[in-house]
């Protein structure tokens, strides 16, 4: 799994995440998901707080295959009011 890359969403609260997943195994991924990291930043740059969210994999991939998918991520937009923002810092990833 690569590290992940953002962009800025439709809201605050969300962000768009890229990431790529290459399957260096035998056989075909067939399911799984990937979990996020969203940390809620201050106006001075103090990490508040680190929410967690999943979505599923994007399978099948097949083995030797590296597949590139965008995710919208996104936390409760209570939890960013103005000022505030948010920053997915890390991914990962379990399959079968």
């Amino acid at each position: 799994m690569g590290t992940p890359s953002r962009a800025a969403g439709a809201h605050r609260w969300c962000e768009n995440v890229t990431v790529r997943f290459r399957n260096t195994g035998g056989t075909a991924v067939t399911s799984g998901s990937v979990t996020f990291a969203t940390h809620v930043i201050g106006l001075l740059g103090v990490d508040w707080a680190t929410l967690t969210s999943r979505q599923p994999l994007p399978v099948p991939i097949g083995a030797g295959v590296e597949v590139e998918r965008t995710f919208g991520v996104c936390v409760d937009a209570w939890r960013v009011p103005l000022g505030i923002h948010v920053e997915t810092r890390s991914a990962t990833a379990t399959w079968s």
